[in-house]
């Protein structure tokens, strides 16, 4: 990843790209997508629906007889795709230099591996099983390495919502042993 980090070549790109989704007319949306309300970012919860999709039609297709259940999975990641990379986008268009290169080769993987379910999608449709299956399993392949990068932005550099701060002297507990109450009996009922 540090040689992601350090790889300058894209940055004129990265510039581009960061002010065009800047200039995106998001208004309001623009802080609902970064999951500000939610005092954390709305990207990794969005990402849940098409990486469970994948996963599971990748299970479904070894499994006799899954193959119509991988294909509707397969049709409802791809849906759940767009939102999870809007969000993505909006977070990834504020990020510095060495994240923001991470950030890109996250998103070109990602390209890669729709494109992967796309072609996997219209094999099926079209009675193509095992073609759908094997563009499913390289899919699968692309989905690693973008969650590796992406996970590597978001944890590894914390890339985090801006939450309101907590309201009040009392919002935020004192740390340590002396926070926790002393635990008293209940009576069973």
């Amino acid at each position: 990843m540090g040689r992601v980090e350090q790889l300058t070549l894209a940055d004129p790109a990265v510039r581009a790209l960061q002010r065009a989704v800047g200039a995106l007319p998001l208004s309001g949306a623009r802080d609902l997508l970064r999951g500000e309300p939610l005092g954390h970012p709305l990207h990794p919860a969005l990402v849940q629906v098409p990486v469970g999709c994948f996963l599971s039609a990748g299970v479904l297709d070894v499994v006799p007889g899954g193959q119509p259940a991988a294909t509707t999975l397969t049709a409802v990641g791809l849906a759940g795709a767009a939102p999870a990379a809007l969000a993505g986008w909006v977070d990834w268009a504020d990020l510095p230099p060495q994240q923001a290169r991470v950030g890109l080769a996250h998103a070109v993987t990602n390209v890669a591996m729709i494109a992967c379910y796309v072609t996997s999608l219209g094999a099926r449709l079209r009675g193509h099983a095992v073609k759908g299956r094997m563009w499913s399993f390289a899919g699968l392949t692309a989905l690693a390495v973008s969650g590796a990068l992406g996970g590597h932005v978001a944890y590894r550099r914390t890339v985090t919502a801006q939450a309101a701060p907590p309201a009040g002297p009392q919002a935020v507990p004192p740390a340590g042993p002396q926070a926790v109450p002393p635990a008293t009996p209940h009576a069973p009922r």
